[in-house]
């Protein structure tokens, strides 16, 4: 991992450089992981699934096509491989543009970056273990008494790891109402005066996260992202308090 951060600000061909080198070491490190999982996956797809076993039961180890074991082994590889190294992930994409900040912006960057991280795996672990298994009983129950359910590996594959991306990533909203905030795209009483406005795209994201149309899954994630948007705003009113009053003054001149 390209721990060095140049203080400097650099040109554009030396960002280019930069980039090269982050994503190099984001492909070396999801490549490496990959194999391992792919080694690994049959425990991985047990785990991916566990939350869902109580409803589909023996479902969801079928293939269909001699190619389809492998594929779905690799795929399982590389989304174990993305949550295993989330956190180095994370730090390359925070580290590239760290050296566009001032000196008085990059104090933030290991509290936002482990925030990130942090963020990021509670969202995947809420997503676990309160909302897959309902989310799923509650599609299975749509099959009501027309349709038999005959599940294939790939499809509860796909499902959960929807499920678990989209969890993980949703939950980085403090994060990015903090950046915001600082970098002034969008002022604090901008945002903490269309509250109704920003709970409503809060709602509309989380439908779009959550493909099931499955009520309790997007009103948990819905609650759980206006609670996060909420719990950030209250932070950076007390972590930014000299920026947001900065901010005002324009507006009362």
């Amino acid at each position: 991992m390209t721990m060095p951060i140049s203080p400097k600000r650099m040109p554009f061909t030396a960002h280019m450089n930069e980039l090269r080198k982050r994503l190099s070491v984001v492909v070396a490190v999801v490549g490496i992981l990959t194999l391992v999982g792919y080694l690994y996956s049959d425990k991985v797809y047990l785990l991916l699934v566990g939350p869902m076993r109580p409803v589909i039961g023996d479902q969801g180890s079928y293939v269909f096509d001699i190619l389809e074991a492998m594929s779905n082994r690799f795929r399982l590889g590389m989304f174990a491989a993305v949550v295993a190294g989330s956190p180095i992930i994370i730090y390359e994409v925070f580290a590239f543009f760290l050296p566009a900040l001032k000196p008085k912006e990059r104090r933030w960057f290991i509290w936002t970056f482990v925030a990130a991280v942090l963020l990021f795996l509670g969202g995947v672990a809420f997503c676990y273990f309160f909302i897959l298994e309902p989310s799923t009983a509650w599609l299975v129950e749509q099959s009501g008494e027309t349709f038999n359910l005959m599940l294939r590996a790939q499809s509860a594959m796909t499902f959960a790891m929807w499920f678990l991306a989209g969890f993980g990533m949703a939950f980085e909203v403090p994060v990015i109402v903090f950046y915001l905030v600082y970098f002034n795209v969008v002022p604090y009483a901008t945002l903490r005066k269309n509250w109704r406005v920003v709970w409503v795209v809060i709602v509309v994201v989380a439908s779009m996260i959550t493909p099931d149309w499955n009520p309790w899954s997007m009103a948990a994630l819905s609650a759980a992202m206006v609670a996060l948007f909420e719990m950030s705003m209250l932070l950076v009113r007390v972590m930014l308090a000299r920026k947001i009053k900065a901010q005002r003054l324009p507006e009362s001149e």
